[in-house]
């Protein structure tokens, strides 16, 4: 693994966000399609590729994620992604990596 300098870590803008609503995305596998609270005016919307690890999009309404703010727009499948849901995994699979407490929606991860 190559080291970052602690500037390049500082320019990450990482935040709590709540998920509002989950739906797989149309003739899309693996995709998800999430919007997310994240103490904007507007909520996030952003497009995750993980169904494959998620029996129900619905089950994860309400989880509280940290989202990378500040990742350049992208379009995928037509859809434009505003971040990214950052997940945890290991051997067995993927899972989401949640606050130990509920925390106030865009709330900055340190």
């Amino acid at each position: 693994m190559e080291n970052i300098q602690f500037e390049d870590f500082a320019k990450l803008d990482i935040r709590i966000g709540t998920i509002k609503t989950a739906e797989k995305v149309e003739d899309a596998d693996r995709l998800f399609v999430f919007k997310v609270d994240v103490g904007e005016e507007n909520e996030r919307q952003i497009i995750s590729g993980v169904a494959e690890y998620f029996s129900e999009p619905e089950d994860l309404v309400g989880k509280q994620v940290p989202v990378l703010m500040n990742l350049e727009p992208r379009r995928i499948r037509g859809i434009e992604s505003q971040g990214m849901i950052l997940y945890v995994s290991d051997e067995e699979g993927l899972t989401t990596l949640e606050p130990g407490r509920e925390m106030i929606s865009g709330s900055v991860v340190k």
